[in-house]
């Protein structure tokens, strides 16, 4: 045997001992190209601001997950839905789509459509059909504490503020200092810790919440949903069955309406779930 063929045996005969310790199977595993991770978007709801996903978005940066939480006007349903359309099609590659309160009316419409969302997530979230609104559905199970007075025309634990726009004045409605701590925490977090909510509380129109919801993008992409089973706000029976006719993967915690501050951890476990669940 030459020099050269001598060589050429003993590198392969390294490389065989190599492969048999699992040596090169980890360096190819290292080089081997992974699935990028779809982009999380937050979408917030009423009475609260994109600053409500700090403790979720901080676990999805950690575990690789990039994240965007955009600002929702809280304005109207369809125009909210239209906003949010139109910053989805600025995210690159697969979306996981998700929404907390009214922001599950926003991606229900805003997702119809768009081949990228793999998936929906609703956290003690309005998953509306077509047609229905968000009022109507609060007030389809008993249990919510947003009114003690069915057949009042504004419900009694929110407060109207006038503002004028282009001339018209409209409403921006307010979860009322004293009942915020009731209404959207159950209770479950300091009197201190709930003024400081209240006080920087994002306002929605009546419009948003009154306005009938276009063709549900459930119906066409997968979700999943979180249960608030102590939720103050839409009754956790709603829930359910919004859930249950989405077909949902469902999953339920004992936690207020803002779960997401309350729960950061398992409402993490949910959206990571569904972005495992529908990789492609």
């Amino acid at each position: 045997m030459n020099r050269r063929s001598f060589t050429i045996a003993a590198a392969a005969t390294a490389a065989a001992g190599l492969a048999a310790t699992g040596v090169l199977t980890r360096t190819a595993d290292a080089t081997t190209p992974q699935t990028p991770k779809p982009t999380v978007v937050l979408v917030h709801g009423a009475w609260a601001d994109a600053s409500s996903w700090k403790g979720v978005a901080k676990r999805l940066q950690n575990d690789g997950y990039p994240v965007a939480a955009p600002a929702v006007p809280l304005r109207g349903l369809s125009s909210d839905a239209a906003y949010l359309a139109d910053y989805l099609k600025t995210v690159n590659g697969p979306i996981v789509l998700v929404g907390h309160s009214y922001g599950g009316s926003v991606i229900t419409q805003a997702a119809a459509g768009n081949s990228h969302v793999t998936a929906l997530v609703y956290l003690a979230a309005f998953a509306p059909d077509k047609d229905e609104t968000a009022s109507a559905l609060t007030a389809k199970f008993p249990g919510s504490h947003i009114s003690d007075d069915p057949n009042a025309s504004i419900p009694t634990a929110l407060s109207p503020v006038p503002f004028a726009q282009n001339g018209t004045t409209n409403v921006d409605l307010y979860i009322k200092p004293d009942k915020f701590r009731d209404v959207f925490l159950s209770n479950r977090l300091s009197t201190q810790e709930a003024a400081v909510l209240a006080a920087t509380q994002r306002p929605v129109t009546p419009q948003a919440l009154g306005e009938p919801s276009g063709t549900p993008a459930w119906k066409t992409i997968p979700s999943w949903y979180l249960v608030a089973g102590d939720d103050h706000l839409i009754p956790p029976a709603a829930e359910r069955f919004m859930a249950q006719r989405a077909h949902s993967h469902t999953s339920e915690v004992d936690a207020p309406h803002d779960v997401l501050l309350t729960n950061p951890g398992t409402v993490t476990h949910v959206i990571e779930d569904a972005a495992h669940t529908t990789a492609h």
